[in-house]
């Protein structure tokens, strides 16, 4: 099975070893026609997102790079169009909530201690819905690894919250009502094995039984 990243290519090693342990064929690319080639779609971790796609000025957001944020707008509309299952991790996530027409906070306060490591993960717990497909492969608290500084504000339509961090309410999770779309906002692809019990293959697992239902 061929799985697209839609990223650039020194920026998706992690995601690539990621596929890899699951003996699925990565596709590194910035050409959004190639995801009509592949069966699964990723949309990794990064910078942020430009603020106007979301209607903001910017205020607080960095590392931005608007041509990487269109071509990933742009083969999300591919995967859309052709029924193609998407996963976003961290900066994934939250372009997805902005392409359903969400909103960012762009810099959050100081107090969310556990979300202010750009380069460096920090671990803990996380709350999850019951009775979502979160909840089957981990029950209702996973310990998971946060390095951000921006989180969804305004939900987008038809995207639902399933996980949340306790500490700052912070959305750790959403996934769409009907379309097969899901979005997290921690790294399963470098979950340290050392620091928390739950594996990150098992979301991969869960998100490729997707593909051809």
């Amino acid at each position: 099975m061929k799985i697209a990243i839609l990223g650039r290519k020194k920026d998706t090693t992690n995601y690539e070893n990621y596929v890899k342990r699951l003996s699925q064929i990565p596709v590194s690319t910035l050409n959004p026609v190639e995801i009509t080639n592949c069966q699964a779609l990723i949309l990794p971790g990064g910078g942020d997102i430009t603020p106007a796609f979301f209607g903001e000025h910017n205020n607080g957001s960095k590392d931005i790079d608007t041509e990487l944020d269109i071509l990933q707008f742009q083969a999300l509309e591919y995967a859309l169009q052709k029924n193609i299952p998407i996963l976003g991790i961290c900066k994934g996530m939250q372009l997805i909530n902005v392409a359903f027409g969400g909103t960012l906070i762009q810099d959050m306060p100081a107090t969310s201690a556990f979300h202010r490591y750009i380069e460096k993960d920090q671990y803990h717990i996380t709350h999850i819905l019951e009775g979502s497909v979160l909840h089957k492969l981990y029950g209702k608290e996973a310990y998971v690894n946060s390095a951000h500084h921006q989180c969804v504000n305004a939900l987008g339509k038809e995207l639902v919250p399933i996980q949340w961090c306790p500490q700052d309410n912070c959305i750790e999770a959403i996934i769409h009502e009907q379309l097969p779309i899901l979005g997290v906002q921690w790294h399963p692809e470098r979950l340290n094995k050392s620091l928390t019990p739950i594996g990150g293959e098992s979301l991969l697992e869960l998100f490729l039984a997707w593909v051809n239902i």
